[in-house]
């Protein structure tokens, strides 16, 4: 009997391409036009972060971004989207992208993309895409500065980054010793790293794949500023308890990285007792992309995060990310559901 193929996508994967990098063979795209023109589809599995409800926000956010893409003129460059997450997506099925025309302009183009799984929506974005040099000659110009203390840092971090690394993650990062930690003002707190894809990405993929791929990243531990800057304990057991042994083991292996990146493998039981977080999901996610054709993912770029507000179990997000120049990239927002757990009451006895 024929090998069948694997349920995780529509058609079978290919091969993976030598010639690109790894975040661009993870974020390829087949386009589904025997049903219907700017349909699209994953060509290789999602990933499902270990201990997580859904396949990682930030695939199905870039791949989005790399349908809307294919359906704009070559002089259109996305300069924001807004996203929100409907559903957890399961890494088990395929995802269906479906793009939606809705403004075609002389300046600005509009889309919406709607990510679907059996049938429901589990992800919808609206993309704004601007002709470029249309904003005339004479411009108004400002951006927000490279940290000073933080240009240093570029020349110890390593020039070249190799394709796959530990866990095969598509790209790495370097988190930085959190900014005003003493502060008893979380909003004052900053979190930092470097990023980058690993990798080289082709010269075929043009800025577009430098695009996708910094969307791709830009979803790397956001809605996690929250209980860093508080403090919190989100190492519980998987809310599935018939996990099995392999996936607890990588679960184990991701949660070990995850509390060395960030100070914690001093204390990896809790011991401090600090509060413990229930739930920490993403509701919505924009990007405003100010340098889109002036920047390369796979070099370095540095990250800052500060949270101006949280309450009434949600928590809201800033990132600005900044090319190793000090060149304003983008600036992201994201809010999302942040819970702390609570002690369950026992219950009655029936007698």
């Amino acid at each position: 009997m024929a090998d069948r193929p694997d349920r995780r996508t529509l058609v079978r994967q290919p091969p993976l391409d030598p010639s690109k990098s790894a975040i661009e063979n993870v974020l390829e795209l087949t386009e589904l036009s025997a049903i219907a023109p700017d349909i699209f589809t994953n060509t290789r599995p999602l990933w499902h972060p270990p201990g997580a409800r859904g396949i990682y926000g930030g695939a199905v956010i870039a791949q989005c971004l790399a349908a809307a893409q294919r359906t704009v003129p070559e002089n259109f460059t996305v300069h924001s989207m807004h996203c929100y997450f409907v559903l957890a997506g399961d890494s088990e099925i395929p995802v269906v992208y479906y793009v939606e025309h809705v403004r075609e302009g002389k300046s600005y183009a509009t889309r919406t993309v709607q990510a679907r799984q059996r049938g429901k929506c589990i992800f919808t974005t609206t993309l704004s895409f601007v002709r470029e040099n249309s904003g005339g000659k004479k411009l108004v110009q400002h951006a927000v500065s490279l940290p000073d203390e933080i240009r240093s840092q570029y020349e110890s971090l390593p020039k070249v980054v190799e394709q796959t690394g530990e866990g095969n993650s598509p790209f790495i990062s370097h988190r930085i010793e959190i900014t005003n930690r003493a502060s008893q003002s979380p909003h004052e707190k900053r979190t930092r790293q470097w990023i980058r894809a690993r990798g080289r990405i082709s010269e075929k993929g043009g800025h577009q794949a430098h695009l996708s791929a910094l969307a791709y990243m830009s979803d790397s531990y956001f809605i996690g500023t929250i209980s860093r800057i508080h403090d919190l304990w989100r190492f519980g057991a998987p809310a599935n308890q018939k996990t099995d042994a392999d996936e607890m083991s990588a679960r184990e292996r991701y949660v070990k990285k995850v509390q060395e990146s960030e100070g914690l493998e001093q204390d990896p039981n809790n011991s401090r007792g600090r509060p413990e977080v229930g739930m920490m999901v993403s509701l919505d996610h924009t990007i405003y992309f100010h340098e889109p054709r002036r920047f390369r993912a796979d070099e370095w770029m540095f990250t800052e995060m500060a949270s101006p507000w949280s309450g009434d179990g949600r928590g809201l997000v800033q990132q600005h990310i900044f090319a190793a120049d000090g060149t304003l990239i983008a600036t992201c927002f994201q809010e999302g559901v942040v819970r702390l757990k609570e002690e369950r009451k026992p219950s009655a006895s029936k007698l």
